[in-house]
């Protein structure tokens, strides 16, 4: 989900970027380079009621929840998504141990923060019951749902009822190789696919299967391209980034009017500044802003905030964000694809080896970016009973559970991988199929325990 609330005061003229500035600040952070060293997770839950989860939770339960979590104080930052949803933001750790370590304990703190009030989180990619509703209201969440309703309702669906595992990753060296930031551009979007299909965890929207193992990818990539659309792999990556940041569309701009509301306090109804209405262009480019000037020349602050708008499968923010994993089930099913993931990433070997795995893959992707091509959404719709994803995913688990001593990993975290592994990937399944055979003879599923 975007990041930032774009509270920037309103710029002079003078603080006016060009197109020239525009491509070079985008080069200049999108890729931080140097030896891979940290690691960091993003965890979105859905949040249920415990006892009927098919229940609407309430904006004044999750403004409750929010008021407790404030009094808690944990390591990550944690966030309300507009449908409820709750994020742990990791910070950067040295480590894989010392991340799973400092989010387990932050992930325990919420549960126990949340029981009390008769809430839950539940790890699943999309929401299974609930229709998508917004809980958050606020000019920015205004002006996103209004911008994606001009699609259909994909938007509207990623905004309320969806959640997932994002793993972040040092971008890697300037240097070319395994551990090069060119090669882990690549590697991440040819690897995501088989993350997308080994962890599949979404197959259920309004109660009934929807016939694709992740409905939640399928969602994301229902939204317009040029906003879930991955640039093109053949260009050089920070290039191609600055390019397609540059044209993609811009989703709001914050007018003189909102400002001053902001500034002299007053709000509405909604508890937003009175008067605080963003516009919502239609067919303005971020370039094209730039060129024109209207309505009112952007800043470095819109620039940062426009980037944060931009949902890609994998987004460079100095480091690599990788947003393709569904929530996973269980109290530390996120362990996994953390754990395998900076594995693939930040050993030498098993980054070689999961390059020459995927590499083949690209081929059956074809020109068109990720995750608008055929080898995504086979990955969505098939997990891993798509033989050539289950028999990648394979030699990938096994470079990873190989490589993880060496990183330092705990052998509770291997030993996860490796239950994962014999679980699932062994048997060309996911954690979708287990919400599969749970469906009754309606092909409806029931709340119950063995889902939850």
């Amino acid at each position: 989900m975007p990041e930032g609330d774009c509270t920037h005061r309103h710029a002079p003229p003078g603080d006016a970027v060009t197109e020239a500035e525009v491509e070079a600040l985008v080069r200049g952070i999108c890729f931080k380079t140097g030896p891979p060293a940290t690691v960091g997770v993003e965890l979105e839950w859905l949040v249920h009621d415990r006892r009927s989860p098919r229940l609407p939770v309430t904006s004044a339960r999750v403004e409750a929840a929010r008021a407790v979590l404030r009094t808690r104080a944990p390591h990550s930052a944690v966030t309300v998504e507009p449908g409820g949803q709750l994020e742990l933001s990791s910070l950067p750790a040295p480590s894989l141990t010392d991340c799973v370590s400092a989010v387990a304990a932050d992930v325990a703190l919420v549960r126990d923060a949340l029981s009390p009030l008769g809430l839950t989180l539940t790890g699943l990619g999309a929401d299974p019951w609930r229709a998508p509703t917004r809980v958050l209201r606020e000019p920015r969440y205004d002006a996103m749902e209004s911008w994606f309703d001009r699609t259909g309702e994909a938007g509207r669906r990623m905004m309320c009822s969806t959640a997932s595992v994002q793993i972040c990753l040092d971008a890697g060296y300037e240097e070319p190789g395994p551990l090069g930031f060119a090669r882990r551009w690549r590697l991440a979007h040819l690897l995501g696919p088989v993350l997308v299909a080994a962890f599949a965890n979404s197959p259920v929207q309004d109660g009934r299967a929807t016939g694709w193992r992740s409905t939640r990818q399928a969602v994301w990539a229902g939204i317009d391209p040029g906003r879930s659309g991955a640039p093109a792999l053949d260009d050089e990556p920070r290039t191609a980034w600055a390019r397609h940041a540059l044209d993609a569309p811009v989703m709001c701009v914050r007018t003189r009017d909102a400002e001053d509301a902001g500034a002299t306090g007053a709000v509405d109804a909604s508890g937003a500044p009175d008067g605080a209405r963003w516009l919502v262009p239609e067919g303005l480019s971020f370039r094209s802003w730039v060129r024109s000037g209207l309505p009112r020349p952007p800043t470095r602050a819109d620039l940062a905030y426009h980037l944060t708008t931009l949902f890609p499968p994998v987004r460079p923010r100095g480091h690599l964000e990788l947003r393709m994993v569904d929530a996973q089930p269980g109290e530390d099913g996120w362990v996994v694809p953390l754990a395998v993931t900076t594995a693939l990433f930040d050993d030498a070997q098993a980054s070689e080896t999961a390059y020459r795995t995927v590499k083949p893959l690209a081929e059956r992707a074809g020109a068109a970016p990720a995750p608008h091509n055929a080898l995504w959404r086979d990955a969505a719709r098939h997990g891993l009973t798509d033989p050539e994803l289950r028999e990648a995913a394979q030699a990938c688990f096994a470079a990873a559970l190989d490589a993880l001593p060496r990183l330092g990993a705990s052998p509770e975290v291997t030993a996860a991988v490796a239950a994962h592994a014999d679980r699932y990937v062994a048997r060309g399944r996911c954690p979708a199929d287990d919400l599969l055979d749970a469906l009754d003879a309606r092909g409806a599923l029931t709340p119950g325990k063995d889902v939850l």
